[in-house]
């Protein structure tokens, strides 16, 4: 009995712990795993070093753009540039038919710094096409001194009449300038609140009856609906609402005008508001009257020339 317990007790001495050792065996266990990294402590150091170096450059380095320190050194650098010859001496402009030179050199010429590398291109262009002549600009520069500044002009299309007051606007509304009125230009002439957005409408209803454009002496835009044409014979021509409606009535007018010679006989004013009718006021002159109109149709309906007086 005694003997077996013997055994036994020595069989468990020889017989190896499955827990892991602490303390002393631990820490050189630790210290053989460091050892066996890729890298060696000193080199993690130094990295982990480096690591806070980047991170305080960064900082730093966005504290000086906050305080606007790169943005002092490019103008630093800009103006030792324009010191050394490379400076704003001339404006040269391109383009210019119409609108008067001054404005554009003072626009050119209004800069913070007239070094070359300091203009500013976008800001010019911007404040150029404030202008209502100015339709595109392209500012650039010609080394070492010159500024070049190329202008592209609207057209003058019409004459916009509105409180009393004239105004030349090219084909897409845009005002260009005051006109005044012993000096208008042989211009047709827009009547009307929002006249004026309207014009490009009415360039498009003489494209589609353009043997009407020379007769054209004026437009009214009614009730922010509908033209009133006023040819250069006196006569005034009602177009109903719609551009499409007012390009097939101005376009069956000019067929009209054509076979039986509308215009120019002394009327007074047609009526194409009702679809299907064309109406006729006669004028006050003795001796005016409504011409004989061949039979005639206006997308499939019947033209009634009734008379109004």
């Amino acid at each position: 009995m005694s003997a077996r317990i013997a055994r036994g007790s020595a069989a468990a001495k020889s017989r190896p712990r499955k827990s892991q050792p602490r303390g002393k065996q631990g820490r050189k266990k630790q210290a053989g795993m460091l050892d066996a990294l890729p890298m060696a402590e000193e080199t993690i150091r130094r990295v982990g070093l480096w690591i806070l170096l980047g991170m305080a450059i960064a900082l730093g380095l966005a504290v000086a753009a906050a305080m606007g320190v790169p943005r002092m050194i490019g103008t630093s650098i800009g103006e030792a540039v324009g010191e050394a010859g490379f400076a704003v001496k001339r404006v040269e402009i391109k383009g210019l038919d119409r609108m008067e030179r001054l404005p554009v050199y003072a626009v050119a010429l209004d800069q913070n710094s007239m070094a070359m590398p300091l203009v500013d291109l976008d800001g010019t262009r911007e404040r150029l096409l404030r202008f209502g002549w100015v339709e595109e600009a392209r500012v650039s520069r010609r080394l070492p001194d010159t500024l070049v500044v190329d202008i592209v002009e609207r057209v003058p299309a019409a004459i916009w009449q509105h409180n009393q007051q004239l105004s030349l606007i090219d084909r897409e509304g845009v005002v260009l300038e005051a006109v005044k009125l012993d000096a208008m230009p042989d211009l047709p002439l827009v009547i009307g609140p929002a006249a004026n957005h309207h014009a490009e409408q009415l360039t498009a209803l003489f494209d589609a009856a353009p043997q009407l454009r020379p007769m054209l002496a004026g437009a009214s835009w009614i009730g922010g609906r509908r033209w009133d044409i006023r040819f250069q014979s006196g006569e005034v021509l009602a177009l109903p609402e719609g551009e499409e409606a007012a390009s097939k009535a101005l376009v069956h007018f000019g067929r009209m005008d054509k076979a039986a010679q509308l215009l120019g006989r002394g009327l007074a004013r047609f009526d194409m508001r009702i679809p299907g009718k064309f109406i006729v006021r006669l004028s006050r002159v003795p001796g005016t009257t409504v011409p004989t109109l061949a039979p005639a149709t206006a997308d499939g309906a019947p033209i009634d020339p009734a008379t109004t007086i």
